[in-house]
């Protein structure tokens, strides 16, 4: 079996997440977290306006495709970001929920893009700030956030259900 080349991160294109996707984004949750998300929690959010999804095309016919261990057309998605926004007496809060990038496809540059994609969605539905939530440990999370700009607001101890810390970052988009 060929294995599939590593998608390059420029030509992804990112659109918004549709039911059809949600076996994929799941997939690659339970590949990305020790406590993944269940599938009901994305089904839930599909109409959140930064629910996107990174997919490639592979023009070289068909490959294997490691996020489903099996023959693919050469299409798949990548990664994904959740996010929505709660308004705030004027200064609507934008929360970035969920968000990864399948492991083949990491470290090229396609996290930034989806992140900087969701923040331009949650700012055109008029989100001031976004915040999110870092597990402590995840230092690769945490120094993109914050080549992004977002700021530690505070330390959440035991926030994750196995007793570790998160951080609460948060990014002023005005």
């Amino acid at each position: 079996m060929a294995s599939r080349p590593k998608p390059a991160a420029d030509t992804a294109s990112i659109r918004q997440a549709t039911r059809a996707d949600l076996l994929a984004i799941y997939r690659i949750e339970k590949q990305v977290f020790d406590q993944p998300w269940p599938y009901a929690a994305f089904e839930g959010l599909l109409d959140a306006p930064a629910f996107l999804v990174a997919e490639a095309t592979v023009s070289d016919g068909p490959t294997v495709d490691p996020a489903a261990s099996s023959y693919t057309d050469g299409s798949g998605i990548l990664g994904y970001v959740v996010a929505d926004r709660t308004p705030n007496h004027g200064r609507d809060i934008g929360h970035i929920k969920d968000f990864a990038v399948r492991p083949d496809a990491q470290r090229d540059g396609l996290g930034r893009r989806l992140l900087r994609q969701a923040l331009q969605r949650l700012a055109r539905v008029g989100a001031s700030v976004v915040k999110l939530e870092v597990r402590a440990s995840n230092r690769k999370a945490q120094r993109l956030y914050d080549s992004e700009g977002f700021e530690p607001v505070r330390k959440e101890p035991s926030y994750y259900g196995d007793g570790e810390a998160a951080y609460v970052m948060a990014l002023d988009l005005g």
